[in-house]
């Protein structure tokens, strides 16, 4: 096989692939063609010679581009011809068929210019959206309007906004803007992943799903709302078990978040966060298989809210900001015992603004022991609170069985302080 390719001279190399991803499409086509009523442009022959026809134009063009402009406009013509003896016969019509003969064109003339992996990855791409056609068409179906306008927000935070904030540190605090906004994408982004795909498996899932899910989005939320519904659905060991799980999936949400911008923090982090998640999951999901006396399954008892919304971005980026002035303050004036007493006392709000800010801290500001054993602080300290949140809102038994759970993991996420101190 070697030997063949060495034989063959490099045009024809590049021929062969042309007419293999221009009859890829082209066989796609032809199948259309069979299952259609109506008429329908190309199939296995048209497309291949579609394909050839860029490629030979690019190859007389040499270095010109209007060569190849030319000749895609007369492709073009042509295909319009198609497109309106379709629409005649037919009286509406796609034109999916006729891009793709001018995507096939484009094919050929980009392997002329020795592009391959962008011709290849142009080819592949194209004929997935021929085949997913039924799939794609159904999303909109599934995908309400409202979806679409949260992922333009998305887009907004991340594509727009982001690459105009200036990289550099300004102030006596040291307070980079792109920075500061960098972090504030990277929560969204976490939060709205656990969003869509709890959003996609809606009504599919059970409450210890719902329960690790929500806990991605956010444990303090969901220990709220599952608390609440204790009182009506008397299954004790099945919510105070969910809400352990979803206290659990907050260490390994902590965990990536702190990866995304200190490494050197997560080294210290890493294991210790896994391992206590680990223990609450695996502890959350056995408690909630204790019986309760009741059986059958209940709805579902957690449903996010939509964590994109512009006004919840701009907020937590302001408390993120403060908390960057705030801790470095205390690190300044009131040192170790007074960073672990900000840790303790940010338990009770959302921590992320506060460790995220000690991750721009840690290493420079902030010794790497001293930012971890605070950020251990913190979310004990919010375990908690969570605690105190479902007794406060559940049933006495429920209540006490969560409290009881996550007062245990708070004890727990203070354990590997002895190791952390070491350091």
């Amino acid at each position: 096989m070697a030997d063949l390719y060495r034989l063959l001279p490099p045009d024809g190399i590049k021929i062969l692939l042309v007419l293999f991803l221009a009859f890829l499409p082209g066989l796609e086509r032809e199948e259309h063609k069979a299952t259609a009523t109506e008429y329908a442009f190309g199939g296995v022959r048209a497309f291949p010679v579609i394909g050839l026809l860029g490629y030979a134009t690019a190859l007389l063009a040499g270095d010109q581009i209007l060569p190849i402009v030319l000749g895609l406009a007369v492709v073009a013509a042509f295909l319009l011809l198609s497109y309106w003896h379709k629409l005649q016969s037919a009286g509406a019509a796609g034109v999916v068929s006729e891009l793709s003969a001018l995507t096939t064109y484009l094919v050929g003339a980009l392997v002329e210019r020795d592009q391959f992996w962008i011709a290849t990855t142009v080819s592949v791409a194209g004929l997935f959206l021929l085949e997913l056609k039924p799939t794609l068409e159904g999303l909109t179906k599934r995908v309400p309007q409202e979806e679409v306008l949260t992922f333009t927000k998305f887009l907004l935070l991340t594509a727009v906004i982001l690459p105009v904030l200036p990289n550099q540190a300004f102030g006596p605090f040291s307070i980079n803007p792109s920075r500061i906004w960098l972090v504030v994408v990277a929560v969204s982004a976490v939060s709205y992943g656990s969003y869509v795909i709890q959003r996609l498996m809606s009504g599919q899932q059970g409450i210890a799903v719902a329960a690790v899910l929500g806990g991605a989005y956010s444990s303090t939320v969901t220990t709220l709302v599952m608390a609440r519904r204790a009182a009506e659905e008397g299954r004790p060991h099945l919510l105070s078990g969910s809400i352990l799980m979803a206290s659990g999936m907050m260490y390994l949400r902590l965990a990536a978040l702190v990866g995304l911008f200190n490494s050197r923090l997560l080294a210290v982090l890493g294991a210790p966060f896994v391992i206590l998640a680990g223990l609450a999951l695996a502890a959350g999901w056995l408690w909630s298989r204790v019986p309760d006396g009741q059986t059958g399954k209940i709805a579902r008892a957690f449903e996010g809210r939509n964590p994109l919304e512009l006004g919840a971005a701009l907020i937590f980026g302001l408390l993120f900001l403060t908390m960057i002035v705030i801790t470095r303050l205390v690190i300044m004036y009131l040192g170790r015992s007074g960073l672990y007493s900000l840790a303790a006392i940010m338990g009770v709000t959302d921590v992320d603004p506060f460790i995220m800010g000690l991750t721009q801290a840690a290493g420079s500001v902030t010794p790497i022991d001293v930012a971890a054993a605070a950020i251990l602080v913190a979310a004990s300290s919010n375990n908690l609170v969570k605690g105190a949140y479902a007794y406060a809102a559940s049933d006495r038994k429920t209540g006490l069985m969560s409290l009881a759970l996550l007062v245990a993991l708070a004890i727990a996420g203070l354990a590997p302080l002895v190791w952390v101190l070491r350091l």
